[in-house]
C-alpha cells in the first residue's frame, strides 16, 4: 500500500531475452546434427535406401494386412529391424562402463538421464562378425512393462513400415541363436527380430552382481 492507501500493482517483471532463446535453440540443432548425422559412404547408403523406399508405390492397405512399424539397422554388414513400439529412444554411443562378472555379449552400462541401462551386444549375442566401435555405433533403447536395456547397433537405417503376413519364415543362411528371436525376413532380405522374445528372455537378464569389497 502506498500512504494514499492505494494497493501497488505488481513488481516489474522479467523481460524474455528472445535472442538468446533462438540462440540456445540453434546450439541443440547444430548439436543434434553432430551426433546423429553419418558420414562419407554410410551417408550415401542411407540416401540410396531412402531413394528406393520413396520410389516404392504405396502399398494397398489388404483387409488381411497386419502393418507394424519397425527400425532398420545395420548388424556386422547385415540389416535387421525391430519394432519401433517398443523402441524408447535411440542414443549416440559415447560413455560406457564395462562390468565385470557379465556375459561378453553385455557391452557395459550407460548413465540416461541420471538411469542407469545395460547395453547388450547383438553382434556378440548372435554369434556375428566382430566389428570395432565406430562413431557410427548407436544404442536402440528397448523397454516393456517389465523389461528395459539397450542394443546395440553398427548404424541406423531408419524407420519403416511392413505388412507382418508377407514376412517369410527363415533363410537358409539363417541358423543357430538368431533363429530363436526371428520374426520373419522380408523381401529384401531384413531380419526382423520378434522384440517381444527378446526383451523376456532371460538369458539376457543379468543375473550376477559384483561383490562388495
Amino acid at each position: 500500500m502506498d500512504e494514499e492507501g492505494h494497493k501497488a500493482g505488481p513488481g516489474p517483471q522479467k523481460v524474455l531475452d528472445w535472442e538468446k532463446v533462438h540462440r540456445r535453440q540453434e546450439a541443440f540443432r547444430l548439436a543434434v546434427e553432430r551426433d546423429f548425422s553419418p558420414a562419407g559412404e554410410e551417408r550415401r547408403r542411407i540416401l540410396r535406401q531412402r531413394a528406393r523406399d520413396l520410389a516404392r508405390e504405396p502399398a494397398r492397405a489388404d483387409e488381411g494386412a497386419r502393418i507394424i512399424e519397425v527400425v532398420e539397422f545395420v548388424l556386422a554388414y547385415e540389416q535387421y529391424a525391430i519394432e519401433s513400439s517398443f523402441v524408447r529412444e535411440i542414443l549416440p554411443l559415447r560413455k560406457f562402463t564395462p562390468l565385470p562378472c557379465t556375459p561378453s555379449f553385455v557391452l557395459g552400462i550407460m548413465n540416461v538421464r541420471g538411469q542407469i541401462i545395460s547395453i547388450v551386444d547383438l553382434k556378440r549375442f548372435f554369434e556375428l562378425p566382430e566389428k570395432g566401435l565406430a562413431d557410427l555405433n548407436k544404442v536402440i533403447l528397448l523397454q516393456s512393462k517389465d523389461m528395459e536395456f539397450g542394443v546395440l547397433a553398427d548404424s541406423i537405417i531408419g524407420a519403416t513400415t511392413l505388412d507382418e503376413n508377407k514376412l517369410q519364415p527363415s533363410l537358409p543362411t539363417l541358423n543357430g541363436i538368431r533363429e530363436q528371436y526371428l520374426k520373419g525376413i522380408t523381401a529384401e532380405r531384413t531380419v526382423v527380430l520378434d522384440t517381444e522374445v527378446i526383451l523376456s528372455d532371460p538369458k539376457l537378464i543379468v543375473y550376477e552382481e559384483v561383490g562388495a569389497r
